[in-house]
């Protein structure tokens, strides 16, 4: 039997089913995810698709034996597909894919993926693992820390022993050969080394006339301070940013001292300790020229650890600072005591003339003390102190100067021989040697009228002539107790008449200040008593009293207060 072209529409048939059967196909390949489809493949099936079934068609009516427009159709058809994958060919060639993925049943893209979790589940556990005992590390040291501080409270070796913890305890976690704890001295602008150990090149130019050896070098970084500028030590305290160095030939702030090899710069970690954005101190820890340089990881373990020194150093800083104050207070207040128990409980009545005294103790002072004895008959001894100081030891001081003074004035040596003598026995003591005071002994007779007396330092001795109706100074201001051992004071005689007065006082009567910070004067004391030079002495003193008052208005008092004054009848 003879072939012909009767049935040649068929194999363009079976071309549009095969054609159509691949766009389900390529369909359901991209519903399921199971592979990326180009648009281009999707395109080129349904042209052949389409193109098939015209020429199928077209063939189907055309007479046999001719070529006709049925395989013309078939052929632009086929065409066109070609022209468009050609191109996506030459483009896949060209390019090189991000990722090639390999085709796989689902089932195995489902195990691959479970196992994928379970790996990520693994390492998250191992990361929460690690980063867990790392944060239990630094609490524990952070509590270290702080167990070192409430230490040093009763400690002897105090805030050292607490620096010298926190400085090794931070270089052994990060491996550091040498470390050094610098604190900020707010008076002098300077960063201060109070803690040093290991072997630290120092990063700042050492003094040209030393000796390069490791054993002086080490003594010479133990106690050196440091501006706040032009070193590394104090930028870091000045901006309170933390600075790791591991190049310090290209950092200006680095000094090379070489060429010893001790001396050769490595890596630095220089950390501020902070309060509240207040740096009070520096961390600062090197290794050598040549070990494994310092990491980030080791700056951010300083860091931490800085952090928690600063607020056990803190802590320690604050209790301290309690502590000093609780004594202080109970100083004062053994000192107030004293100070109250040294007064004379009443004024002796001595026949031809008439005492009067103001005595106001500020808080916290306890410097002045008076005292009026009737030691024989020809003799009425007036004492006015003015101690320097506070707290016990100037405390003990007054208490010294009173019971020589008492002891002795019932002899027949004068006001200066006394206060020499006194002055002596001060010297010799050596709780006494940062400890001096201005002293008044004044002896009275009552049988001549005549005074003798003798001053140490400043305290001003006045007479109201009555005569002439003025005050006039009769003192004149010597070296105080105390100070020289070897002082011999001068005695000072003065005849008085009928209606004299004598005034003496400390310097915290004429010092007194108002609300604008200006002081009382002795202008206005002597001008005051002076006018009022007819009334009796207890009537002056409390004229003076509330004149004070009502010039200091609501200021608050800053010194003790104490007048003498006797008027002769």
């Amino acid at each position: 039997m003879a072939l012909d072209d009767s049935f040649a529409y068929l194999p363009l048939y079976g071309v549009a089913a095969l054609s159509l059967i691949l766009l389900v196909l390529v369909s359901a390949i991209k519903k399921k995810g199971s592979a990326r489809i180009s648009s281009v493949m999707y395109m080129s099936l349904v042209i052949l698709f389409i193109c098939s079934i015209i020429a199928a068609f077209i063939k189907q009516q055309e007479e046999p034996g001719t070529i006709g427009n049925g395989f013309i159709v078939f052929s632009v058809g086929v065409l066109a597909a070609a022209v468009l994958s050609i191109p996506y060919c030459i483009m896949l060639l060209t390019f090189e894919p991000k990722e090639i993925r390999k085709l796989v049943p689902r089932s195995v893209n489902r195990r691959l993926e479970e196992a994928d979790r379970l790996r990520q589940r693994e390492e998250s556990q191992a990361g929460a693992d690690a980063s867990g005992a790392y944060d239990t590390k630094i609490l524990e040291l952070s509590r270290e820390f702080m167990l070192e501080a409430s230490k040093s409270y009763e400690g002897e070796d105090g805030m050292q022993g607490l620096l010298d913890n926190i400085n090794k305890t931070i270089m052994e976690q990060i491996k550091a050969d040498g470390g050094a704890i610098l604190m900020v001295d707010d008076f002098e602008d300077l960063v201060t080394v109070k803690a040093f150990e290991g072997d630290f090149p120092p990063p700042y130019k050492l003094p040209n006339d030393m000796p390069h050896k490791p054993v002086r070098v080490a003594t010479n970084f133990k106690f050196a301070s440091f501006p706040l500028r032009d070193n590394i030590f104090g930028e870091v305290a000045s901006s309170g940013v933390a600075e790791l160095i591991t190049n310090p030939n290209a950092d200006t702030r680095i000094y090379q001292n070489g060429p010893e090899e001790f001396l050769e710069c490595g890596s630095y970690i220089v950390v501020p300790m902070k309060i509240q954005d207040t740096v009070i101190g520096v961390t600062a820890f090197a290794r050598k020229h040549g070990a494994e340089l310092f990491s980030n990881g080791d700056l951010r373990i300083a860091m931490t650890l800085s952090d928690f020194a600063a607020a056990a150093i803190r802590s320690v800083v604050m209790v301290s600072d309690i502590i000093e104050t609780s004594k202080q207070k109970k100083e004062t207040e053994i000192s107030g005591n004293i100070q109250n128990l040294l007064k004379p409980a009443k004024l002796p009545v001595i026949p031809g003339i008439q005492i009067s005294t103001i005595w106001s103790p500020a808080a916290g002072v306890c410097g002045d003390c008076y005292d009026v004895i009737v030691s024989r008959k020809d003799r009425v001894s007036f004492m006015l102190t003015d101690i320097a100081g506070k707290g016990i030891n100037s405390t003990m001081i007054m208490v010294m100067v009173r019971s020589m003074l008492r002891l002795v004035v019932n002899t027949t040596q004068s006001a200066a021989k006394i206060l020499t003598w006194v002055n002596k026995g001060i010297c010799g003591e050596s709780f006494s040697s940062d400890h001096f005071g201005s002293a008044m002994l004044m002896n009275y007779n009552p049988e001549t009228k005549e005074i003798q007396f003798s001053v140490g330092g400043s305290i001003p001795v006045y007479r109201y002539d009555s005569a002439a109706g003025s005050f006039s100074q009769i003192s004149v201001n010597d070296e105080p107790i105390g100070v020289e051992k070897t002082t011999e004071y001068k005695d000072y005689v003065q005849k008085l008449n009928s209606g004299d007065i004598i005034v003496a006082y400390t310097d915290g009567v004429v010092e007194t200040l108002n609300e604008g910070g200006q002081p009382y004067s002795s202008e206005s004391l002597l001008k005051l008593i002076g006018a009022n030079h007819d009334k009796s002495s207890k009537d002056l003193t409390k004229l003076v009293k509330d004149d004070i008052k009502k010039f200091s208005g609501s200021a608050a008092q800053h010194d003790d207060e104490t007048l003498l004054l006797f008027k002769v009848s």
